[in-house]
């Protein structure tokens, strides 16, 4: 049995990525300049992926607002967390997962996927990624 090591690095820095991001919410800090601060951060490709998803989601419904989430970037509807990113690089991972949170209800019957992977941004996952947006924004609550 391997021994429980606690939480990864990774984690770590998440968790206080997360703690910044509350603090800066305190202080009514401009959010959309905070997450493009952390995209221009990331490495390639994980950087374009997330500018592209930003400019996707932003024209798809334009009333999401930008936040960071656990140091990755997100938009909120209402104050609450509808849909991230989360780099590869950012638990190691092959591949990028696009994530929805449960308000966004993209409920189908008792069982729907609410995260996608994402190794590249082709036109038909863009058009995929604007149908779930709209979707999850508009019977978000």
């Amino acid at each position: 049995m391997a021994k429980n090591e606690g939480f990864s690095a990774e984690e770590r820095a998440a968790m206080k990525e997360h703690a910044k991001e509350l603090k800066a919410a305190a202080e009514n800090a401009d959010q959309a300049k905070l997450m493009a601060e952390k995209i221009a951060e990331l490495d390639e490709p994980d950087r374009s992926m997330a500018q592209r998803l930003h400019e996707i989601i932003t024209a798809a419904v334009p009333t999401l607002a930008p936040k960071t989430y656990y140091g990755m970037p997100g938009w909120t509807k209402d104050g609450k967390m509808l849909v991230f990113y989360q780099p590869a690089t950012k638990f190691k991972t092959r591949y990028g997962t696009l994530g929805f949170q449960d308000v966004a209800m993209l409920d189908e019957g008792t069982f729907w996927p609410n995260a996608f992977a994402l190794t590249e941004l082709t036109p038909a996952n863009e058009k995929a990624i604007v149908a779930l947006v709209k979707k999850a924004a508009s019977e978000a609550g």
